[in-house]
């Protein structure tokens, strides 16, 4: 499923069209990438937490030359489900 499909399947449901469904969507995945900006949690309950964590800096390889190089450390999402979602695909 992409966005296109999603944004379908919430026109669908909520029976709005699918220009009001792209704009709510887009303000929802907007909200969330500005609570994660500013190091916040984001808890959808049933669904799951969405948290930014912080990957180190650290040297890896150049797997064609084998040569040594660093990897800047940068801040990475991470998405935890919750129970409901997990038994809902199990």
């Amino acid at each position: 499923m992409n966005k296109g499909d999603l944004i379908n399947k919430i026109a669908d449901s909520a029976k709005i069209t699918k220009a009001q469904a792209g704009d709510a969507l887009n303000a929802v995945l907007d909200g969330v990438a500005d609570a994660l900006k500013s190091g916040d949690k984001v808890t959808l309950i049933g669904f799951g937490t969405f948290s930014v964590s912080t990957r180190e800096a650290r040297t890896g390889r150049n797997p064609q030359t084998g040569a040594s190089i660093k990897i800047a450390a940068k801040n990475v999402v991470k998405f935890k489900p919750g129970k409901e979602l997990s038994d809902s695909v199990n």
